[in-house]
């Protein structure tokens, strides 16, 4: 048997490493969950400080709290101001719409605040914009209106930092707009009562630090911020104080959803919010996990690949507000009847989503020189092209842009003709302050976003500068990434070590997700005893190991990828190590343990 990091070619082409520190425990965990409680901390302990946790921090991060987690709001600019200006919107019982973005961050970010404001006696109303007929972020026209309408305070949540034109137009018609963001900033800020946002360029180290919130983070901040000057101010004294921590599962949500950054505060707000979300106090929640067929508690998992697409479907292709309205809902058959038309257009947007994926993918294999993805099409649903963006990111392994070209039959809020692109980067490459960079340098008509992700607007004959442009800019930060991965490994294990109560300890060191990344196995050496093609792309494989122990292994959306391909047909007679994700498969009568392959190496 050859140690696992001797590989430096698998059959994706990565190099191998320990993310932490070798831990081959091919030899000792066939002892766990059989009263090796030790053996069990140990490996939570290492696998904490392989995601860079100080030794004499592992305790607050065995349990991470609130308590343990949570700043005090007032170290955000303009936070205090923005809590003050809402309290006294609310003592009044001033007309208040929060603004959201379409996406599941602006519906929890928005959810939140209607649901602490109902909790403080005032009936707020939501506002989110049409992805087609609007665009991205909040528009004059809708923030006159709203005003005119008679709103006296409007809160944009998950958009406005970039929003100069549209705020100046509010301003200038008398409206109280607060902005509650984490999208980066430019450093002159639009005009408004109040921008909250941990990634403005004037933060300070100790609010600049929590620039992975999602904004369904800062919004819970801010009524958190909101609650303290009511009680300040005696508006306690003859009512309930609403019940915050009951607001976490939309926390949780939002930020798996959005891809947040999975560490420090964002790991104890979904870690305590997944509690919240089991006890099912949400109707609208409750409604959409059942929906989804969870028949257990939800896992951060469940949040990012199960009930997130469902409320995104809305404001993707359907009704960009059924998200909030099942969110703040009290009805539970109006519950039950938007998480059945959620679960609906989920299924129509994956067929869309198929199509425009197979046309993007036509495009690429053209674009082996890029250091950037670009790819635009006539006609693509805007709606899906960041999921695709996504897709390809993983199969290339470069960032990737992918546009959709307006074919004039749905003339969008910049005029017929133009392109809206969605962007995913890769670990070292800024996507989003390049976007930026490109707006200003005249390539866009909008654009923004953060590091991983980023959105934008754009006149189709600029598509291909824009790709120039790019490559030039983000090449050598490309070429530098790519040269850095490897596949990451946690530990090692023989087949029989692959065990449900594995999995069960590798849990305790979550939730996982991005910048807190799952743990990664690698078993073997196995040789596979039956190898399938299931669905469209999925690999399904039976391997069995030395110890006479065998599992079940999947490789998802892979049969087309040199791994897919090596697996079907070009590993039988040979030993292989399996890298991946340990997961619980209760589908029979008893739990059994199988892998989610990412990657696989010849053991010979």
């Amino acid at each position: 048997m050859i140690p696992v990091t001797a590989i430096t070619q698998s059959l994706s082409g990565l190099a191998w490493r320990w993310r932490g520190g070798n831990m081959d425990l091919s030899g000792r965990f066939g002892r766990l969950g059989g009263g090796d409680d030790g053996l069990s901390n140990d490996l939570v302990d290492q696998l904490l400080l392989s995601r860079g946790v100080p030794h004499d921090d592992l305790e607050r991060h065995r349990r991470p709290t609130l308590r343990d987690f949570l700043p005090d709001p007032s170290v955000f600019r303009d936070m205090d101001v923005a809590a003050r200006r809402l309290a006294e919107a609310v003592v009044r019982g001033e007309r208040i719409t929060v603004y959201g973005d379409y996406d599941v961050d602006g519906a929890t970010s928005a959810a939140l605040l209607l649901r602490l404001l109902r909790a403080l006696g005032v009936e707020g109303q939501a506002y989110i914009p049409d992805r087609l007929l609007e665009g991205y972020g909040p528009s004059g026209e809708a923030l006159v209106r709203l005003g005119r309408e008679g709103s006296q305070l409007i809160v944009t949540v998950d958009c406005g930092a970039m929003a100069h034109e549209a705020l100046g137009q509010a301003q200038d018609a008398g409206i109280d707009v607060i902005v509650v963001d984490h999208h980066k900033c430019a450093p002159e800020l639009p005009p408004a009562v109040a921008l909250v946002n941990p990634n403005r360029l004037d933060e300070d180290d100790t609010a600049a630090a929590h620039g992975h919130l999602a904004a369904v983070g800062v919004a819970f901040l801010l009524a958190v911020a909101t609650v303290r000057v009511l009680r300040a101010r005696g508006w306690f004294e003859q009512r309930p104080v609403p019940d915050l921590m009951a607001l976490l599962d939309l926390v949780a949500l939002g930020t798996v959803a959005d891809v947040a950054q999975l560490k420090g505060l964002n790991r104890a707000l979904v870690a305590q919010g997944l509690k919240v979300m089991a006890k099912r106090a949400n109707i609208g929640l409750s409604a959409l996990i059942d929906a989804s067929r969870i028949n257990r508690a939800p896992t951060a998992s469940d949040l990012g690949f199960a009930l997130g697409p469902r409320i995104n479907a809305a404001g993707r292709i359907g009704d960009s507000s059924l998200g909030v309205r099942l969110l703040t809902t009290q009805d539970p058959d109006e519950a039950k009847d938007i998480a059945t038309r959620l679960s609906a257009l989920n299924d129509e947007r994956r067929a869309i989503e198929q199509a425009v994926q197979e046309a993007a993918e036509a495009q690429v294999e053209a674009q082996h020189n890029r250091a950037v993805v670009v790819v635009a099409g006539l006609g693509w649903h805007p709606g899906v092209i960041g999921i695709v963006a996504g897709r390809i990111k993983e199969k290339t392994g470069k960032p990737t842009l992918v546009i959709a070209l307006d074919d004039g039959e749905q003339a969008d809020v910049d005029g017929a003709g133009m392109g809206k692109g969605s962007g995913r980067s890769i670990p070292g490459v800024d996507l989003g302050a390049a976007i930026i960079a490109a707006r200003e340098a005249g390539l866009l008509v909008k654009g923004g976003g953060h590091a991983m992700a980023c959105g934008l607007t754009i006149a189709p004959d600029r598509v291909e500068p824009l790709a120039q442009w790019l490559d030039e800019r983000l090449g050598r930060d490309v070429a530098n990434a790519r040269a850095a991965q490897s596949l990451a490994l946690d530990l090692s294990l023989s087949p029989g070590g692959l065990t449900p109560s594995l999995v069960e300890t590798l849990e305790g060191a979550g939730p996982y997700g991005v910048g807190w990344p799952g743990p990664r196995v690698a078993v073997g050496p196995v040789r596979l005893i039956k190898c399938d093609l299931v669905g469209n792309d999925h690999v399904r494989a039976i391997v069995a190991g030395a110890d006479g122990r065998s599992f079940k292994a999947m490789a998802f959306r892979a049969a087309q990828t040199d791994l897919g391909q090596a697996l079907l047909h070009g590993c039988k007679g040979r030993q292989l190590w399996l890298a991946g994700r340990a997961r619980l498969d209760d589908w029979g009568s008893r739990p059994a343990a199988e892998l989610h392959i990412e990657d696989a190496a010849f053991a010979d």
